[in-house]
C-alpha cells in the first residue's frame, strides 16, 4: 500500500555529536527528505566531589526538537506520524508525572569503570551472556545502574515504584505523549533483556537483586516492538496536528539509531554485512536468532534486537569519534582545515604506513587523539604519523582494518557467508574510507544512503501509522528507490598488504 497523496513523517534523530529533525515526504513509492533543524550535541562536563562527570543537556535537546517539529509543520505541512531514535544505553529516571528526577549521565562518563568486574564476581560472565547476548562495555545500562546504586542515585527499594527508567528516545516520547515504555531495540542494549524472548529477563533481574545487590523492582516499563503506536502528541506540549485536525501519532520505531539505520540498509538479499558508520561504527550481520555461544562471548560480539524480529549481530568499532576528536584538537591549535582538505591530504599519504587498534580503550575518552596514535605506534614499532594527512590516513586505514576483522569474525561465529558490505550513515561521504573498507574486506562496498537512520525511522513510523505496508524487504526497496548508492570494488592486488598490516598489529 502506498498513500494516495503525499504524506509527511517526522524523524527525531539524535546522535551523540549532533541531532536533527528530518521530514520524509512519502509519495510514488519513494521518500524525499527535508531537514528542518540541525543542532550540535555533546556531553557537558561538571565537577563533582568524586571527580568530573559528563551529562547530557536533555532540556536543551528537547527545546531543539520542539523547534524542529514546529518548523516541520511550517515548511512542509501537517505531520502524519513522528518517530524517535537516539544513541543507546543512556537513560533518565522520571517520576509518575514524567518529570526528570535527576540529571542524565553520558555513557562516556568514567563513573562505570570497574562495574563489569563487580557484576561478574556475583554472576559469572558466561551466565549473563547466555541470557542477554550483550558485549561487555563499561557503559552498558546495567553497569550505569550499578554505578547509580553505588553512588546513592537510585531511589530506595521502598520508593522504586515511584520512578521509571526511560531510555532517551522513550523519555522524549513520554514528553510528547505522556506514555512510558521501553522500545525493545534500545532496551536490548541495557543488558537486562533476554535476547531470545525480546523482553526483560525476570530470572536475570532476580539474580541481580539477590546476588549482585541491584534491585530494579518497579523501575522498568513495559517493553514494546518497533512499529507500535504509543500515543498522540498532546496539544499542551506542541501545537502539531495532522490532516483534518487529527492528533499526530507517535510511533515507536527502531529507537536505537543503529536499528533504524540497519532497517534502511538497501540490500536485495540476506547475504550482506553492514557498517553503520558515524560517531561509532557498528559492524555486523542481520540474523533471525541470537548467537549465544561461548565463542561469541569470548569475541565480545553483541546480539542487539532489530526491526521485524531480527537480531543485529555486531561489534562496536570506535568509529569517526577518533577523527572528530583529532579535528577538534587541530582546530583548537589553530589549524582550520575543512573536511575536503583533510580527505585530500589523507588520500595523498602512504597507505597502511601506520595502523593502530582503533578499539583500544585509549581512544575512548575525549582528548588529543594524535598523542594517543603516537603512543600506539611506538608500542607496536611503527613510524609515528608526521603530517595531518598521515594521521587521517592512519585513522581511515585502522577503521577499515577493524571492519575486516569484525566482518570475518562475525561470519565465522554465525556460520554465515556474505557477498557484499553495505556502508550506511555519514561516514559514506568519506570515499577513502569506503575504498579502504572494500580492499580490506575483499568485498564490494555499497555506500549509502548517508541518511539511513532517518529513512529507517520514517519508514517504520509510516508503516506503524498505517500509511504504508510491506515487510522489511519492501521497506528496503523504497530506500533503494530514494537513494544514491555508490559501489566500490575491492582491488585484489591490495589483499597481501592488508594481511600484512593485520599480522603486524595483531600477530
Amino acid at each position: 500500500m502506498n498513500p494516495s497523496r503525499p504524506v509527511h513523517v517526522a524523524a527525531i534523530d539524535l546522535g551523540a555529536s549532533s541531532g536533527r529533525v528530518m521530514v520524509g515526504t512519502i509519495h510514488d513509492g519513494r521518500i524525499d527528505l527535508t531537514q528542518t533543524r540541525r543542532f550540535a550535541n555533546g556531553p557537558v562536563p561538571l565537577p563533582t566531589r568524586a571527580g568530573e562527570r559528563l551529562y547530557w543537556d536533555v532540556l536543551r535537546l528537547w527545546s531543539e526538537i520542539r523547534e524542529g517539529l514546529l518548523a516541520a509543520v511550517r515548511e512542509v505541512g501537517p505531520l502524519s506520524a513522528i518517530g524517535i531514535d537516539t544513541w543507546a544505553v543512556d537513560y533518565g529516571l522520571v517520576t509518575g508525572q514524567g518529570i526528570l528526577a535527576g540529571m542524565v549521565d553520558s555513557y562516556r562518563s568514567p563513573r562505570t569503570r570497574g562495574m563489569p568486574g563487580r557484576l561478574f564476581e556475583a554472576i559469572p560472565a558466561p551466565e549473563v551472556y547466555a541470557v542477554n547476548g550483550l558485549q561487555v562495555q563499561d557503559f552498558n545500562t546495567v553497569f550505569q545502574l550499578m554505578a547509580d546504586a553505588r553512588d546513592g542515585s537510585l531511589p530506595a527499594t521502598a520508593d522504586l515504584g515511584s520512578r521509571t527508567m526511560l531510555l532517551l528516545p522513550d523519555l522524549i516520547a513520554s514528553w510528547l505523549t505522556g506514555s512510558m515504555y521501553a522500545e525493545v531495540t534500545n532496551a536490548s542494549t541495557t543488558g537486562l533483556v533476554d535476547a531470545r524472548t525480546r523482553s526483560w529477563s525476570e530470572p536475570l533481574l532476580t539474580r541481580l537483586r539477590i546476588e549482585a545487590g541491584l534491585d530494579l523492582e518497579g523501575l522498568l516499563p513495559e517493553t514494546i516492538e518497533p512499529g507500535t503506536p504509543v500515543g498522540v502528541v498532546r496539544p499542551e506540549v506542541l501545537d502539531v496536528f495532522g490532516p483534518d485536525g487529527a492528533p499526530t501519532p507517535v510511533i515507536a520505531v527502531g529507537s536505537h539509531d543503529t536499528a533504524s539505520a540497519v532497517a534502511a540498509v538497501p540490500a536485495v538479499g540476506p547475504d550482506f554485512a553492514y557498517v553503520s558508520c558515524g560517531t561509532w561504527s557498528l559492524v555486523g550481520l542481520e540474523l533471525d536468532a541470537p548467537v549465544l555461544t561461548e565463542a561469541s562471548r569470548a569475541a565480545n560480539f553483541t546480539n542487539e534486537l532489530g526491526v521485524d524480529q531480527t537480531v543485529r549481530y555486531l561489534k562496536n568499532v570506535m568509529g569517526l569519534w577518533v577523527f572528530n576528536e583529532a579535528v577538534r584538537t587541530w582546530r583548537q591549535q589553530g589549524l582550520d582545515l575543512d573536511y575536503a582538505e583533510l580527505d585530500a591530504a589523507a588520500g595523498a599519504a602512504e597507505p597502511l604506513r601506520t595502523v593502530v587498534d582503533i578499539d583500544d580503550e585509549a581512544f575512548f575518552a575525549p582528548g588529543d587523539m594524535t598523542v594517543r596514535i603516537d603512543a600506539a605506534a611506538d608500542a607496536t614499532g611503527q613510524p609515528r604519523p608526521r603530517t595531518v594527512g598521515q594521521y587521517v590516513r592512519c585513522i581511515d586505514d585502522s577503521l577499515a582494518l577493524a571492519y575486516r576483522r569484525a566482518v570475518r569474525r562475525a561470519c565465522a561465529l554465525a556460520g554465515r557467508g556474505v557477498s557484499a558490505l553495505h556502508m550506511v550513515g555519514g561516514g559514506t561521504a568519506n570515499e577513502l574510507l569506503c575504498r579502504a573498507a572494500a580492499d580490506a574486506t575483499g568485498l564490494p562496498v555499497h555506500a549509502g544512503p548517508a541518511e539511513a537512520t532517518a529513512l529507517g525511522n520514517i519508514l517504520v513510523a509510516a508503516r506503524g501509522a498505517g500509511l504504508i505496508d510491506g515487510d522489511l524487504a519492501e521497506l528496503r526497496r523504497m530506500v533503494r528507490a530514494s537513494s544514491e548508492i555508490v559501489e566500490y570494488a575491492p582491488d585484489p592486488a591490495a589483499a597481501p598488504a592488508w594481511e600484512a598490516a593485520e599480522r603486524r598489529l595483531f600477530g
